[in-house]
C-alpha cells in the first residue's frame, strides 16, 4: 500500500506538471470564493469541512505521537513529503467524483469512486466491490476506532463510564446524521474550522513562548529523516524507522489515494462550475491536515519536556506534552481536542458510505439501516478494545485504495484533459466553466445534464 500510494503521488506531481505547487494559489481560491450552490449541493467549503472531519482525527494527536516515538523527528520530515505528493493525488481523485457524479434520490449530487469506476471504467462490479469495502470500513468500523479513542480519552481525564460516553456519542451523531448529508454539512462547517483553529493557536502559542528552540527543532526534524542527526528534543529515531513511520503516518492520516474524500467532493456544487475546481479544493483539504495539523502536534511534542517511550506514546505523549506547557489545562485540552477531532471523523466518515449504499441502490431504506449499524458501532466501539476490528478496518480499507488507485491512474488521461481545460480558460483570463458538449472524448459516461 505505501508504495502503490506513493507511486500514483509521485506519478500525478509529474503527469499534471506539479499542480500542487504550480496552482497553491488556486486552491485557496476556489475555497475562499465558494459560497453559491443549488438545491441539489452544498457548497465547496461545506465539502472541505467534511473531508477535513473524516480526515483530522485520532491520528493527528496519537498517530503523529506514535510516529514520534517509533521514528523520531525525521517522521515528521517524511509525513510532509507525502503529504506534498498526496495532494496531485487527492486533487485527481475528486476532479473525476465531480466529473462522473450524477443526481440520487431526492436530486441530491452523488459520486465517488463507485461511480467513476462504473461509469467511466464501465466496470460495475469493481465498483460495487469497492463500495462494500468504504461501508465495511469508513461507514461502520473507523467509527467504532473513533468512538473507542473519545470513550478512553474522557474515561481517563473525567471518570466517567465507557458505555455511558458512547450512548451519549451515538445520541449527539444520531441528531446529525438523520438531518441527512445538507445537516451534516451545516455543522462541519461551523464545528471543523473552529476546532482545528483552536488547536493551531495552541501550537502558536507554544511556539511563541519557546521560540528560542524552534529553529533547532526545525533543523533537527531534517536531518533526522536523513540520519544526519540522532536526537531532536529529547527523541531518537533511525533513517529507515522515521521514512517508514512518518509515510505511514502520512497516507493514513490525510486519506490522499484512500477514495475516501471523492464521496463528498462530488456532492459539492462547485465554484467555478468545473470539475477541476473541487480536485483543488480537496488537495487543500491534505495540506491542512498534515502540513498544519499533524505538525502542530509533532512541534508541541518536540517542544516539551517528555521523552517518548514504549509507556509514554499515542494520546498519553501529546497529553503529557500540553500538560508540560499548559499545566493541568494542558491535558483536558487534549481530551477536549480527541472529542472533537473522532466526533467530527464519525459524522464525516458516515457520509462517505451514504454515497456507497445509494451506488449500490439502497435508496432511502438502506440509508436508514446504514444509520443505524453506524450508530450502533459508535456503542460497541466505546465499549471494547478495537485492535482486532482496526486490522479488519485496515484490511477494507487496503482493498477500497488498492481499485482507487487502479481506476484514477486509468482515468488519468481524463484528469489531464479536464485540467488543462480548467488552467487554459485560467490563463485567459476567464472564470472556468465546464461544458461536456465541447469535449466529446470523455463524454461517455458524464451526466449531460449536469455538465450542459
Amino acid at each position: 500500500m505505501i508504495y502503490g500510494l506513493l507511486a500514483v503521488g509521485l506519478y500525478f506531481t509529474i503527469r499534471l506538471g506539479f499542480i500542487q505547487f504550480r496552482h497553491f494559489a488556486e486552491m485557496w481560491r476556489c475555497v475562499v470564493g465558494s459560497g453559491e450552490t443549488d438545491r441539489d449541493g452544498i457548497t465547496p467549503f461545506q465539502a472541505l469541512t467534511i473531508s477535513l472531519a473524516s480526515r483530522v482525527g485520532t491520528g493527528n494527536i496519537a498517530g503523529v505521537a506514535v510516529a514520534l516515538t517509533l521514528g523520531g523527528p525525521g517522521a515528521i520530515f517524511w509525513m510532509w513529503m507525502v503529504a506534498l505528493v498526496g495532494m496531485a493525488t487527492a486533487y485527481a481523485e475528486s476532479t473525476l467524483a465531480q466529473l462522473y457524479k450524477i443526481h440520487g434520490p431526492g436530486g441530491m449530487y452523488r459520486g465517488g469512486p463507485a461511480f467513476y469506476i462504473a461509469r467511466g471504467l464501465k466496470q460495475p462490479w469493481l465498483a460495487a466491490l469497492f463500495s462494500l469495502a468504504l461501508i465495511a470500513s469508513f461507514g461502520l468500523i473507523f467509527n467504532a476506532v473513533q468512538a473507542n479513542s473519545i470513550a478512553e480519552a474522557v474515561e481517563r481525564s473525567f471518570g466517567i463510564d465507557k458505555a455511558i460516553v458512547g450512548v451519549v456519542l451515538a445520541g449527539l451523531a444520531g441528531i446529525i446524521i438523520f438531518g441527512g448529508i445538507p445537516q451534516i454539512a451545516r455543522v462541519a462547517e461551523k464545528v471543523v474550522p473552529a476546532m482545528a483553529g483552536l488547536y493551531l493557536l495552541a501550537a502558536i502559542i507554544v511556539l511563541a513562548m519557546n521560540i528560542g528552540e524552534v529553529p533547532g527543532i526545525l533543523a533537527g526534524i531534517v536531518k533526522s529523516a536523513f540520519g544526519l542527526q540522532e536526537a531532536v528534543g529529547g527523541v531518537a529515531g533511525g533513517i529507515m524507522a522515521a521514512a517508514l513511520n512518518g509515510i505511514k503516518r502520512g497516507l493514513f492520516s490525510n486519506e490522499a489515494g484512500m477514495g475516501s474524500a471523492p464521496n463528498i467532493a462530488a456532492v459539492a456544487t462547485p465554484d467555478p462550475h468545473h470539475p477541476s475546481s473541487q480536485g483543488f479544493v480537496q488537495a487543500l483539504g491534505v495540506f491542512i491536515d498534515t502540513l498544519l495539523i499533524c505538525t502542530a502536534t509533532a512541534v508541541m511534542i518536540l517542544l516539551a519536556d517528555v521523552i517518548p517511550s514504549a509507556e509514554l506514546t499515542g494520546v498519553n505523549l501529546t497529553q503529557a506534552a500540553l500538560t508540560d506547557h499548559f499545566g493541568g489545562f494542558g491535558g483536558i485540552f487534549v481530551a477536549i481536542a480527541i472529542f472533537f477531532f473522532a466526533f467530527t471523523s464519525i459524522i464525516g466518515n458516515y457520509t462517505y458510505a451514504e454515497n456507497a449504499v445509494v451506488f449500490l441502490g439502497g435508496g432511502t431504506t438502506g440509508i436508514m439501516v446504514l444509520r443505524v449499524a453506524a450508530l450502533a458501532m459508535v456503542i460497541w466501539g466505546a465499549m471494547q478494545a478495537v485492535s482486532t476490528v482496526f486490522n479488519f478496518a485496515d484490511a477494507s480499507m487496503g482493498l477500497m485504495a488498492t481499485i482507487n488507485l487502479i481506476a484514477i491512474v486509468l482515468l488519468s488521461g481524463t484528469i489531464a484533459h479536464v485540467t488543462r481545460d480548467y488552467v487554459r480558460q485560467r490563463k485567459a483570463g476567464q472564470e472556468p466553466r465546464f461544458h461536456i458538449a465541447d469535449h466529446p472524448e470523455i463524454a461517455p459516461g458524464v451526466n449531460g445534464e449536469i455538465w450542459k
